[in-house]
């Protein structure tokens, strides 16, 4: 489909700044406590909304690093949308750690329709198609099988806030141990984390805060290899601020038993 293939060349070319800053280094400013943008941020954004533009100039975008507040304001469920991470992983960029990512997700009337999220450091790529599957570098991709936490590894993030929503996660993993998990991974990129739940490593993900760039390609990633995506309440994940759980499926319910239970309150969830 001719969105996916625009997807995948704004996602090539926000990969290739990327690529470049990496190998030679950039100065990183903080946003927030624990929360950085770069050159390299607003580079590879402009770059990606550039090859959208010039093929879609009417579509409307979000972007995380030049939205001037529109995630406030934006109709999410605009005849056509773009959601737009040029950075995702950011920490990870500014240690060398080369686990980061590119997150395009395009959505119509709210609901996704295509997704391709790019890790230029490994040149590793992953795409989905409403209705069409998931694919790891063009293989198909298809969550785990298994039907007790016991078998299952489990991915987490954690969000900037070194409060209650700390303590929170950090009490979720001490009871999903309890649960005889085989570990937990924390990798620092949410939409490869969520591509890990669909290829079948990860029985599950959870995440008690992440944006909608966050999640906007890798949600359709994980639905379309067999997983299910809920927020960390059970309902529907909206196209906003949210708590974020993924599974194959089978875990789903397990959990969620233990993530809802630790829940901080939030006013947006």
């Amino acid at each position: 489909m001719r969105e996916l293939e625009v997807a995948r060349q704004a996602a090539q070319a926000g990969g290739d700044i990327l690529a470049g800053y990496f190998r030679q280094g950039v100065e990183m400013r903080t946003k927030q406590e624990c929360d950085f943008v770069s050159d390299a941020d607003v580079e590879s954004e402009r770059a990606i909304i550039s090859v959208i533009r010039s093929q879609f100039p009417d579509h409307v975008i979000l972007g995380e690093e030049d939205q001037d507040g529109a995630a406030e304001t934006l109709d999410t469920n605009a005849d056509s949308l773009w959601v737009i991470d040029p950075l995702d992983g950011t920490t990870n960029f500014a240690h060398d750690i080369p686990h980061f990512a590119v997150s395009i997700g395009y959505y119509q009337r709210g609901q996704p329709v295509c997704g391709v999220i790019y890790n230029p450091a490994r040149g590793d790529w992953f795409h989905a198609i409403k209705g069409e599957g998931a694919f790891a570098n063009d293989k198909k991709a298809t969550v785990a099988d298994h039907a007790s936490l016991s078998e299952a590894l489990v991915g987490v993030g954690f969000y900037y806030d070194r409060g209650a929503m700390m303590d929170a996660t950090l009490t979720s993993i001490r009871d999903l141990f309890q649960q005889k998990i085989h570990g937990i991974r924390r990798f620092g990129t949410a939409s490869l984390d969520l591509c890990m739940v669909g290829c079948g490593q990860f029985g599950a993900f959870f995440e008690y805060e992440l944006s909608p760039w966050d999640f906007a390609a890798g949600r359709l990633f994980v639905e379309e290899a067999g997983g299910k995506i809920t927020n960390c309440r059970g309902n529907a994940l909206p196209l906003a601020k949210s708590s974020v759980l993924a599974s194959n499926g089978k875990l789903h319910d397990a959990v969620l038993k233990v993530v809802s239970g630790n829940l901080p309150d939030q006013d947006w969830d």
